[in-house]
């Protein structure tokens, strides 16, 4: 049984996982969310109540842009899109990331 629920371990990683998934292709919300369990094969998944505020802030930030459009589906959804910024930040948030998860790492194989 995990210790803490799924939504936590990735409430840290949220904004990492969204500008990574924008980096392969301008998506709506549902889409980045079903992209992040295609990718991770059903290991992870984006809840909706954390995604917009995120999309939101990530927004405001100048790191994503987004614009409405037509979904596969001939709903009107709005179309989230990195930055040049949010390229930036991306490979900043990659390193980082690697850099902790190296961490994580070590402390975890220590006997």
């Amino acid at each position: 049984m995990p210790l803490r629920p799924q939504t936590d371990v990735l409430r840290g990683s949220l904004d990492l996982l969204i500008l990574k998934t924008l980096s392969l292709a301008p998506m709506h919300g549902w889409g980045i969310n079903q992209r992040v369990q295609q990718i991770s094969k059903g290991v992870l998944e984006v809840n909706q109540g954390s995604l917009y505020p995120a999309l939101q802030r990530l927004e405001k930030a100048g790191l994503v842009t987004s614009d409405w459009d037509t979904s596969d589906n001939n709903r009107r959804a709005r179309y989230y899109r990195l930055t040049a910024t949010g390229h930036r930040a991306l490979g900043f948030e990659l390193e980082n990331w690697r850099r902790v998860a190296a961490g994580l790492e070590a402390v975890l194989n220590v006997s």
